[in-house]
């Protein structure tokens, strides 16, 4: 009997037989599409029906993920690995950190001189016919960054409220074949490739101590969600060193 191939396995994050994300898998029929279309179809559920928002931590599930209905890059990434290998699609976590100005406008001034300096950060790489493709433009939902758009659209690069890009107005966002990003721009150190999420979070964890990661769990992002709700709804909160937001964009189609 061959071996499992590792970028094919379920593991304890990428838990895609788990009986919620084998539903959707299901109801969705995205086995029964070409290899284009079923990573198209997963990309696009994850980018644009798992909104924005801030989970408990970095390292769970995606079937927690799936049940939140909102996450980050490192774990709405879980989500798209455990529906891409749901679906028979090879994929790995390739790690980073990012500059925690990318974060100013969503992190509440009040705790940001605080927060790390460095926040951990991924994408996922998935093989198709033509080769490894990065995918991470699924971070911010449509939604949320149509409010970016419209907000700054006197410049075209942003590293702030969630994103990293110098094509604001036209980010790589969406699945043609080709590399996808959002938040690239805010990368400040590469950690390579792993095979799973799992394997990352092993050997790198946000360094935030006891007391600042218990805030965070119960109080901070929460506080954060509530910013993100605010600035989907098309309140964008104006911050030091930022050009003053011009426009408000009301859609309130998703909730974090």
């Amino acid at each position: 009997m061959p071996d499992q191939d590792p970028l094919l396995e379920p593991t304890r994050l990428v838990d895609f037989q788990s009986p919620s994300i084998a539903k959707l898998i299901q109801d969705h029929g995205w086995a029964d599409l070409d290899e284009h279309e079923r990573i198209g179809a997963v990309y696009d559920f994850v980018r644009n029906e798992i909104a924005f928002g801030y989970n408990r931590e970095d390292d769970i599930p995606a079937s927690e993920v799936l049940e939140d209905g909102y996450g980050q890059c490192n774990t709405k990434g879980t989500l798209l690995m455990a529906l891409l290998r749901g679906v028979d699609i090879r994929c790995r976590f390739h790690g980073f950190a990012i500059h925690k100005e990318l974060q100013r406008g969503v992190v509440p001034e009040l705790v940001y001189p605080v927060a790390p300096k460095e926040i951990l950060h991924s994408w996922v790489e998935v093989e198709t016919e033509r080769g490894w493709v990065n995918l991470e433009g699924f971070i911010l939902d449509q939604s949320f960054l149509k409010v970016l758009q419209s907000s700054f659209s006197s410049s075209d690069s942003l590293c702030g409220y969630g994103a990293g890009t110098e094509s604001l107005s036209t980010p790589p966002v969406t699945w043609t074949g080709d590399d996808t990003y959002i938040q690239k721009t805010g990368i400040a150190r590469d950690y390579g490739t792993f095979d799973t999420p799992d394997a990352f979070f092993g050997q790198h964890r946000q360094a935030l101590g006891v007391v600042r990661e218990f805030l965070y769990r119960h109080v901070i992002r929460h506080w954060m969600n509530a910013r993100v709700r605010s600035i989907r709804a098309g309140h964008v909160p104006a911050i030091p060193g930022f050009a003053k937001p011009n426009h408000r964009h009301q859609d309130t189609s998703h909730a974090a």
